[in-house]
């Protein structure tokens, strides 16, 4: 095939199917934020100078040695947990408010169908945790 000719082939969407989906997460203090998660209850699942891939379970994301204000203070990611209780326990018991002097509000249910908490991580990126529950009517 010349270069730059594209192959004329239709492609349908059941043919697109994606393996794994995964945010870089924003850290000013690479090495805190790494302890930070994994305190949090991520598995370390390697790292480098630049980039840490943490997961828990099926979920994953890069964690980067970046940082840049804007981006980090708009930045949010949501984690859908069988047991929000048992993830809000771990926080308690770990003491990473005081340990990180991060902020977090307690569990609550939400109207559209998620108890959930928020917990920031040393770089000020917000966290949703929580779990499906049956939506207010």
């Amino acid at each position: 095939m010349p270069c730059g000719r594209a192959l004329n082939r239709r492609v349908f969407v059941s043919e697109l199917r994606a393996i794994e989906l995964k945010a870089f997460v924003p850290s000013i203090d690479f090495a805190l934020s790494k302890q930070f998660y994994q305190d949090l209850g991520f598995e370390l699942g390697w790292s480098s100078e630049d980039l840490a891939y943490l997961k828990s379970g099926g979920s994953c994301f890069l964690l980067q040695n970046f940082y840049k204000k804007e981006h980090a203070e708009n930045f949010m990611m949501h984690l859908l947990a069988e047991d929000v209780e048992a993830w809000w326990s771990h926080v308690e018991v770990q003491g990473l408010i005081d340990k990180y002097g991060v902020s977090a509000e307690a569990p609550a249910d939400k109207p559209w169908g998620l108890r959930d908490f928020v917990i920031t991580d040393p770089t000020g990126v917000l966290w949703r945790i929580g779990q499906v529950i049956e939506p207010a009517r």
